[in-house]
């Protein structure tokens, strides 16, 4: 089934989409999740925190209602009555006051006058004696000596109590009393928190929501963009190997097609043959070094290499298709000592090979290309300077970029694959360097390489240099490492 491009398009929008929500929806769950955990711990903590303060006020007002009655009983079971001055609402058992308004006179516990504290007293046998502040109706008139408890009146009010023992002035046993308080404003404050929490998790999901569909989409960016770029690679490199496969294809045919040949026509046939044949063979050979500099597969062989037989051999090399394109090729070193790197010499002497001639075939006749080396702190620096056509500032970006080739003026008529630029920044990035491009259209190019020098003491420097411009004028040996 063949489909076409607006279908290929609307099947992957489709994928990323499905894809998206699905990130979203696990943002979401894992969002909600944590979101809820968090609110109910907060829940907890914030009754507990209350929970332990409500204990502590009790502890305190009937510890001060403690150490000020027991210094004023005297009989066992019976209360005096500068007691009542300490509590003024105080009820004994069987009185008809449980309706009778608190007083309003200021005393040591006034709190319990606030209408949410009461205090019972107990005889040694646990019957209750009396009751002061608020009267719960349903309590257990019967003493539970349990020091904490909580408990619920008939109304369904509930009240948390703290349990003492009570003694004479001759430390005699007089009985018990209890200090309680309710629990409404301490459960109406949680149930508050409760509804905060409920009414604030709808809005929080939404916002949560949002949030993930929003972070799902920057996550797929660099997946889509990625995706994207797969696409772009797969088509270039079908159109590059289309051409030279085209070629052939139509010379093969063109010679079917002739009834006889003479021995110049086979020659020029199998000639064409042999160029696309290389051409397809380059482009392959491209394409697996930038999948293996990308994956850090390449080896390296690591040596000491100097910068300055390198740029030498370069333009001495070129010199000849500099030529041919009426282009001038110089060098330009700036420095007397010798410049050394570690790095694969194979591989540096490819990066400023690509570089080189790329500057000679975008440079038009009568153009000049110029190499200079130079040094800055601890990196070298090789320039390739051209006063050819020049990239437009919004390209500068691209150029390294597999295949890119910057408008018409660097079309696929040059003969190159787009990849040099590419293969030279990999180059660059595995010898830990950096390349950089400074250009201005139909002024030129300059394309900047640092890479970082090898530690070697002076003297061994210029041996070494010696020793290498020596071997080389003598026996005439050159690197060549074809683009």
């Amino acid at each position: 089934m063949v489909w076409d491009i607006a279908s290929i398009q609307m099947h992957q929008n489709k994928l990323f989409n499905r894809t998206r929500w699905r990130l979203a929806l696990w943002y979401a769950g894992v969002m909600s999740f944590i979101l809820s955990v968090s609110g109910l711990g907060v829940y907890e903590a914030i009754a507990h925190a209350h929970w332990v303060a409500l204990d502590r006020e009790l502890e305190s007002v009937a510890g001060t209602l403690h150490d000020s009655i027991e210094l004023k009983l005297n009989q066992p079971g019976r209360l005096e009555p500068i007691v009542e001055e300490l509590l003024p609402n105080l009820c004994h058992r069987g009185d008809n006051c449980m309706t009778q308004p608190l007083s309003s006179s200021r005393h040591v516990l006034s709190a319990v006058n606030q209408g949410n504290y009461y205090v019972r007293f107990f005889d040694s046998s646990g019957q209750l004696i009396a009751i002061a502040g608020v009267h719960p109706e349903g309590l257990p008139e019967v003493l539970n000596k349990e020091r904490w408890q909580t408990l619920e009146d008939g109304k369904g009010n509930v009240y948390h109590q703290i349990s003492l023992s009570l003694h004479t002035r001759s430390n005699r046993d007089w009985g018990y009393f209890q200090v309680g308080r309710s629990l409404k404003d301490f459960n109406d404050y949680l149930n508050n928190v409760k509804w905060i929490l409920k009414l604030g998790s709808p809005t929080t999901l939404i916002l949560v929501g949002i949030s993930s569909w929003w972070l799902a989409g920057l996550a797929m960016q660099p997946i889509y963009k990625s995706y994207r770029q797969i696409q772009q690679f797969t088509a270039d490199a079908a159109h590059e190997l289309r051409t030279p496969l085209a070629a052939t294809q139509a010379t093969v045919e063109s010679a079917r097609s002739m009834p006889q040949l003479d021995e110049k026509e086979v020659q020029d046939i199998l000639d064409t043959i042999g160029r696309q044949n290389r051409r397809l063979n380059q482009l392959v050979a491209d394409l697996l070094l930038l999948a293996r500099l990308e994956q850090q597969a390449v080896p390296r062989r690591c040596q000491m290499s100097c910068l300055n037989d390198l740029v030498s051999d370069l333009v001495e090399e070129f010199a000849a298709l500099a030529l041919s394109k009426s282009v001038a090729l110089t060098s330009l070193v700036q420095t007397h000592n010798p410049l050394n790197v570690v790095g694969d010499e194979e591989q540096l002497y490819r990066l400023v090979s690509n570089l080189i001639v790329n500057a000679i075939q975008y440079t038009p006749a009568e153009g000049q290309v110029t190499v200079v080396l130079d040094r800055n702190d601890h990196q070298a620096l090789i320039q390739v300077r051209d006063t050819g056509i020049g990239i437009a500032p919004s390209e500068q970006t691209q150029i390294f970029d597999r295949f890119y080739r910057v408008n018409s003026d660097r079309s696929r008529g040059t003969g190159g694959s787009g990849l040099g630029l590419a293969i030279a920044k990999a180059l660059v990035q595995a010898h830990q360097g950096s390349i950089q491009v400074l250009s201005e259209s139909g002024k030129g190019s300059t394309f900047t390489i640092r890479l970082p020098l090898g530690v070697t003491s002076p003297e061994s420097d210029r041996s070494s240099f010696q020793f290498k411009w020596l071997y080389r004028h003598l026996s005439k040996k050159k690197f060549r490492f074809k683009r």
